[in-house]
């Protein structure tokens, strides 16, 4: 095993005083002292220390994690006390204590500035050791807790200063921890007898620590969250529970194909369909597949007639050129990437009924029948479109094939569709400096005709039909206000060509070189999937009035399924099934940034099969961080102590004294 710590970073503290106690317990441990900018970890995308590479080659990042691993070396055997003050010092302690630390290192404040925004902290560990009369934190014997608060209290509390004088228990608890060997080596090490400006050069490279939120102090009772339950629910709740799962109805046999029932309630859900240009990460897990995963088994549960479908997207500018990075045709690459689509999920137990593919003959069969009756009901327009063009490649640059710098926020890295940064979209002829991604040669402007959806001739009946389904559906409200804010700013025309040779071909004479967008016909991948499954998809698809469609998407799909497939849909006049059910999440992170998978930033879906973790524990910890009302982030140090927290402590314990109850 080898130990990486730097010098003045505070997370080294405890592990050298856990690795001191492990000591002879463990495998040949080397301890290395990097700087704090040296990334040990490659698959991190900043540096972070300190970092346990195991003889495995797998690697540890998580201060008490690798705590965790020493004190398990050392015999030391885990109690739920320790995991409950363990997940405190994450949620609770740590974003004080890293104010109070920034406060006193790096802008020099001192005394109650300093003090104060950590004595409540203090106050519940002194009123904690006071309560047990013990001299550790979980009882006679020193525990990982003991070590890990201790660690991360140290570059504070070495001066008596931050001792008030009250909390007599907390300054016992501290001396004797201080004077142990294991710790005095680690002190040694990392603050070199510099004390704690040790820290100043590591700290002022970390972002500022946000301050943390301070309840409102109010002499009124805290307003209850929950609804409390009658007598009568709880006698029915404790009734079910004890007459067992046998009482419960039988799953309705699973019939194949799945199609609707007069009579009963036929739901039918969709995940926004992934591109197939990458590796799924956990952002796009959760933000649709997983979701709508978790709903098709409710719907099963309550014995609903339900159809799961989902596929991969696999027309388009970012496949082309996924093709041209790999040297593979974009069919081959559609074909490589679908089965590696299919593998993750079916590695995170997503229970499609269906995975397609929209590259089929009935995708363009679908997708041009519905251009031809918009063509025909005149609610196509056709215009000169500026664009720019590569004369070195003899190729118009649609979309990702142009990258330049951005007109918004100047980001150079920016799509000739979207800016990755600042995420506006963006039409291509503005962007600064453009290049031709193929080539690197700087492009023409160049007018080239092309097809438009007309939204404004539709928008009429689009808000008819948003006013009779919003009532009573379950429509997320960032989804509600999306589409609202496109109404609000009036829609415009939609061009639904571009100069492409991978995607629909368009059906009409003068535009045989191009074909649609996916603005406009990704959305139509739906139906496509599910006559690939059955005949009789119609059934599902043109049934509004016995189908409840769901759809489940991140917030940037909602105009392509809230606005533009049922403008296509309403303008076709073919009776086609309209989503009744929107449901939208706000996007997932990665620690402090983005995923990003032109990038490669964060865990994609056959990274987390590669780390031994089981599928249902990933699955848990994406939904309990569900980015639902704003964004959240995924954390590597979150989902242990959830998993530790929640999943062992709580669900385990609670299993456990079920069957001791049971006998």
């Amino acid at each position: 095993m080898r130990l990486f710590v730097s010098e003045g970073a505070p997370g080294s503290l405890p592990v050298l005083a856990a690795a001191g106690r492990a000591r002879g317990r463990a495998t040949e441990l080397l301890i290395s002292t990097v700087g704090p900018e040296e990334c040990v970890v490659p698959f991190l995308t900043r540096p972070k220390v300190p970092v346990l590479q195991l003889d495995s080659g797998n690697y540890l990042f998580s201060t008490t994690a690798i705590c965790r691993y020493f004190f398990l070396l050392s015999g030391w055997e885990q109690d739920d006390l320790t995991n409950q003050w363990l997940e405190w010092e994450a949620t609770e302690l740590q974003p004080a204590l890293s104010a109070a630390l920034y406060y006193l290192i790096v802008q020099g404040k001192k005394g109650e500035d300093v003090l104060g925004l950590i004595r409540r902290a203090l106050t519940h560990i002194d009123h904690s050791l006071s309560r047990q009369n013990c001299p550790f934190l979980a009882g006679e014997t020193e525990s990982l807790a003991d070590i890990v608060l201790w660690g991360a209290l140290y570059p504070l509390l070495q001066d008596p200063a931050y001792i008030p004088e009250e909390l007599g228990a907390l300054r016992s608890w501290f001396q004797t921890l201080t004077t142990q060997e294991p710790c005095q080596r680690a002190v040694e090490t990392v603050l070199k007898q510099q004390g704690v400006l040790a820290l100043r050069s590591y700290l002022q490279k970390q972002p500022q620590p946000s301050l943390p939120e301070e309840r409102p102090v109010s002499n009124e009772p805290e307003e209850e969250e929950l609804a409390t339950l009658s007598e009568e629910e709880i006698a029915i709740a404790v009734t079910a529970w004890e007459k067992g799962l046998e009482s419960l109805p039988p799953f309705r046999p699973q019939q194949n194909p799945v199609l609707p029932v007069a009579g009963e309630r036929n739901v039918l859900i969709t995940s926004a369909l992934p591109y197939v240009n990458n590796v799924p990460h956990l952002g796009n897990i959760i933000g649709c597949v997983l979701s709508a995963d978790v709903f098709a088994r409710y719907s099963r549960l309550r014995q609903w007639n339900t159809l799961y479908l989902c596929g991969t997207d696999e027309y388009g500018t970012a496949t082309e050129t996924k093709a041209m990075e790999e040297g593979l045709t974009p069919q081959e690459i559609c074909d490589k990437y679908h089965t590696i689509h299919a593998d993750i999920y079916r590695w995170f137990n997503i229970s499609f009924d269906i995975f397609g593919r929209t590259t089929t003959p009935q995708q363009t069969k679908i997708t041009q029948d519905i251009f031809h009756r918009l063509m025909a009901r005149g609610f196509v327009l056709q215009d000169s479109v500026e664009q720019l063009r590569c004369e070195r490649c003899a190729r118009f640059l649609a979309d990702r094939f142009v990258e330049g710098v951005c007109p918004f926020c100047g980001y150079e890295e920016a799509r000739g569709d979207q800016c990755d940064k600042c995420g506006k979209l963006i039409n291509a002829i503005e962007l600064k400096k453009p290049q031709c991604k193929v080539c690197r040669s700087c492009p023409v402007v160049k007018s080239s005709q092309h097809l438009f959806l007309d939204l404004p001739k539709l928008e009429k009946r689009l808000e008819e039909w948003l006013g009779k389904t919003l009532p009573g559906s379950d429509w997320t409200p960032n989804a509600r206000f999306i589409i609202r804010s496109w109404l609000r700013d009036g829609l415009k025309p939609r061009c639904i060509t571009r100069d492409l040779k991978w995607g629909t071909p368009v059906p009409l004479k003068g535009f045989e070189d191009k074909v649609f967008y996916v603005w406009f016909d990704a959305t139509i991948g739906y139906l496509s999937i599910t006559a690939n499954y059955t005949d009789q998809w119609e059934q599902w698809w043109k049934n509004p009035e016995q189908v409840d469609l769901y759809q489940f998407m991140a917030k940037d799909n909602v105009p392509f399924h809230g606005l533009v497939f049922p403008c296509s849909a309403l303008g076709a006049e073919d009776n086609y099934t309209l989503v009744k059910h929107l449901i939208a999440t706000e996007y997932l992170n990665y620690e402090d940034g983005k995923f990003s998978k032109s990038r490669g930033v964060g865990v994609f879906g056959d990274m987390a099969q590669d780390t031994g973790i089981p599928a249902d524990i990933w699955r848990f910890y994406l939904l309990y961080i569900r980015p639902e009302g704003q964004d959240s982030a995924f954390s590597w140090t979150d989902m242990l102590l959830k998993n530790n927290s929640e999943l062992l402590n709580n669900l385990g314990n609670f299993i456990n004294r079920w069957e001791l109850v049971r006998g």
